[in-house]
This record gives structure tokens, sequence and C-alpha cells, in this order.
């Protein structure tokens, strides 16, 4: 094959390589950039927690789920009760007893615990409402339960708890109890307080 023909099917054969290369890593980019959306959709869809703080304001803003407009419900005022259970050797209480929210207000509310073994010990704590009607309404965006934490002896942390009540609440709802219970979990290390939980966001 003369030099000029081979060197004409080669320039051919590399454009039509790098053609293909690009219409691969185009695909590529469209499919990652599509699996953002797609990811959240399907957490959401599952009720896995992914979003940041700051990304659920926005989205229950987005959403309009304070007032219908995305405004707090100051026509409406719920108490919210803080019960706490502690199956073990614990000190664990919330540093309020009870407040007055109103639909579609941010809140938070800080918990207090201590170990008062002489050994570290790991836990963790479930929630739980009453009346049961309210679970679907009550959204945390930042908690510290379902994950497990560890406690050096004598050791007490500080962990908060940021909820919204969405308005759809039923209007013959004016109390809502959020109970905990922490019990120790036998022969897991967990993590310590004062470090995020495990995976961004753990269930709320």
């Amino acid at each position: 094959m003369p030099f000029r023909s081979f060197a004409a099917a080669l320039h051919r054969d590399n454009r039509h390589l790098f053609v293909k290369l690009a219409v691969v890593a185009a695909l590529m980019f469209g499919f990652g950039y599509a699996m953002v959306p797609l990811y959240k959709a399907i957490c959401n869809a599952l009720g896995i927690n992914v979003l940041s703080l700051a990304e659920k304001q926005t989205l229950l803003a987005e959403k309009g789920e304070a007032n219908g407009n995305g405004q707090i419900d100051y026509s409406r005022s719920i108490t919210v009760e803080f019960d706490t259970n502690a199956r073990g050797p614990w000190d664990f209480k919330p540093a309020v007893r009870h407040l007055t929210v109103h639909p579609g207000e941010l809140t938070q509310v800080m918990y207090e615990f201590k170990n008062v073994q002489d050994r570290t010990m790991a836990a963790q704590a479930i929630p739980s409402y009453a009346p049961m009607q309210a679970a679907a309404h009550f959204n945390k965006l930042e908690c510290f339960c379902f994950n497990e934490y560890t406690l050096k002896p004598g050791e007490s942390k500080q962990w908060p708890v940021v909820f919204v009540i969405d308005p759809k609440l039923p209007k013959d709802v004016k109390t809502i109890t959020l109970s905990y219970t922490f019990f120790e979990v036998a022969g897991k290390g967990g993590v310590k307080l004062g470090e995020a939980p495990r995976g961004a966001g753990a269930a709320l």
C-alpha cells in the first residue's frame, strides 16, 4: 500500500476512533449528571436521608409545605413534648421538656447524654410518636436516632434534634409527644457523640 494511502487510512481510523471515544465520554458524562437527581429521587422514595440541613430547608420551601407557600403558619400552635427512656445506666434527657411551635417553623432541641458507668459503653436511640398519626407529619431534619454512639466512663455529650411539623397535620392534633428510648448495644463500638453520624443522614 502506498505511504499516502496508508497515512490517509490511518488518519481516517484515528478520526473514527476519536468520534467514538467522544460519544462514549459524552454519554458517560450525561449518565453521571443524571445520576444525582435520580439517586436523590430513589432515596426519597425509600425514605433514606441524603440531604443536608440547608438542602432540606430549601426543599421544604420549594415544595411549599409550610402554610402552602413556604411560610410559617402562625394561626396554629402545636405543643411538642419530649420524653426520654434510658434502658441501662445512662443519664439521658432533653434540655427542655416541651415547646410550643407553629407548623412550618424550624425548631431545634438539644439532648444530653451521660455514661454513668465506669466502663465504655455503646448505645443508640429509637424514636416513637404519639399520637401515631403525627409520625408522618413530624419531619426531622437532623437527629441522632438509629446511629450507634460510644461514650467513655463518665463522659457527657449533647446532640441536637432539628424538626419541622408539616402544616398538613390534622387540625385536631394539638399535642405531639416525641419519645426516645436509649439503650446499650452489646459488643458494638459505635461512633462517639459529637462526631457526624454515619451516612449523610441518617434516618430521620
